[in-house]
Protein backbone atom coordinates (compact mmCIF):
# COMPACT_ATOMS: atom_id res chain seq x y z
CA UNK A 1 0.00 0.00 0.00
CA UNK A 2 1.94 3.31 -1.24
CA UNK A 3 1.26 6.60 0.41
CA UNK A 4 -1.26 8.81 -1.53
CA UNK A 5 0.39 12.26 -2.43
CA UNK A 6 -3.17 13.97 -1.89
CA UNK A 7 -6.08 12.37 0.46
CA UNK A 8 -9.43 12.89 -0.43
CA UNK A 9 -9.84 15.18 2.59
CA UNK A 10 -7.77 17.77 1.08
CA UNK A 11 -9.10 18.36 -2.56
CA UNK A 12 -12.45 19.03 -0.82
CA UNK A 13 -10.96 21.27 1.76
CA UNK A 14 -8.71 23.17 -1.25
CA UNK A 15 -11.63 25.91 -1.98
CA UNK A 16 -12.36 26.83 1.60
CA UNK A 17 -8.77 27.14 2.63
CA UNK A 18 -8.13 29.12 -0.41
CA UNK A 19 -11.06 31.51 0.08
CA UNK A 20 -9.92 31.83 3.43
CA UNK A 21 -6.70 32.84 2.54
CA UNK A 22 -7.96 35.38 -0.05
CA UNK A 23 -10.14 36.93 3.20
CA UNK A 24 -7.01 36.70 4.98
CA UNK A 25 -4.95 39.35 2.22
CA UNK A 26 -7.77 41.23 1.75
CA UNK A 27 -7.91 41.73 5.21
CA UNK A 28 -4.12 42.91 5.64
CA UNK A 29 -4.57 44.90 2.67
CA UNK A 30 -7.20 46.72 4.36
CA UNK A 31 -5.50 47.86 7.69
CA UNK A 32 -2.04 48.48 5.56
CA UNK A 33 -4.31 50.96 3.33
CA UNK A 34 -6.10 52.53 6.81
CA UNK A 35 -2.49 52.78 8.05
CA UNK A 36 -1.10 54.54 5.04
CA UNK A 37 -3.97 56.85 4.49
CA UNK A 38 -3.99 57.86 8.67
CA UNK A 39 -0.08 58.24 8.22
CA UNK A 40 -0.69 60.78 5.28
CA UNK A 41 -3.51 62.63 6.35
CA UNK A 42 -0.79 63.70 9.88
CA UNK A 43 -4.47 64.10 11.67
CA UNK A 44 -3.87 63.19 15.65
CA UNK A 45 -1.49 60.17 15.89
CA UNK A 46 -2.46 59.48 19.46
CA UNK A 47 -5.49 57.04 20.35
CA UNK A 48 -8.51 57.99 22.39
CA UNK A 49 -7.33 56.98 25.87
CA UNK A 50 -4.61 59.99 25.56
CA UNK A 51 -5.37 63.57 26.48
CA UNK A 52 -3.99 66.25 23.79
CA UNK A 53 -0.54 67.06 24.88
CA UNK A 54 -0.47 70.02 27.05
CA UNK A 55 1.75 72.61 26.42
CA UNK A 56 5.02 73.31 27.98
CA UNK A 57 5.35 75.31 31.02
CA UNK A 58 6.96 78.72 30.37
CA UNK A 59 9.07 78.81 33.59
CA UNK A 60 9.41 76.17 36.15
CA UNK A 61 8.75 77.06 39.69
CA UNK A 62 11.82 77.60 41.65
CA UNK A 63 12.34 76.07 45.35
CA UNK A 64 9.45 77.26 48.06
CA UNK A 65 10.78 79.94 50.46
CA UNK A 66 9.71 77.93 53.11
CA UNK A 67 10.08 74.58 53.00
CA UNK A 68 7.90 72.07 55.05
CA UNK A 69 10.42 69.23 56.81
CA UNK A 70 10.01 66.59 59.24
CA UNK A 71 12.06 66.49 61.92
CA UNK A 72 15.07 64.22 61.73
CA UNK A 73 15.52 64.74 58.24
CA UNK A 74 18.50 66.74 56.28
CA UNK A 75 15.86 69.89 55.47
CA UNK A 76 14.54 70.03 58.64
CA UNK A 77 17.94 71.46 59.59
CA UNK A 78 17.57 74.49 56.86
CA UNK A 79 16.86 78.05 58.43
CA UNK A 80 13.67 78.79 56.59
CA UNK A 81 12.85 75.53 56.96
CA UNK A 82 8.91 74.94 59.08
CA UNK A 83 7.63 72.52 61.03
CA UNK A 84 5.44 69.72 59.40
CA UNK A 85 1.87 69.84 60.67
CA UNK A 86 0.90 67.91 63.53
CA UNK A 87 -2.62 66.01 62.25
CA UNK A 88 -4.97 65.42 64.91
Amino acid sequence: MGIRAEHELHRRRSGRNLGLGIVLVLFVTLVFALSIVKVQQGGMIQGFDHRPAAPAPTSLPGPAANPVAVPGTPGADLPNAQPAPVRP
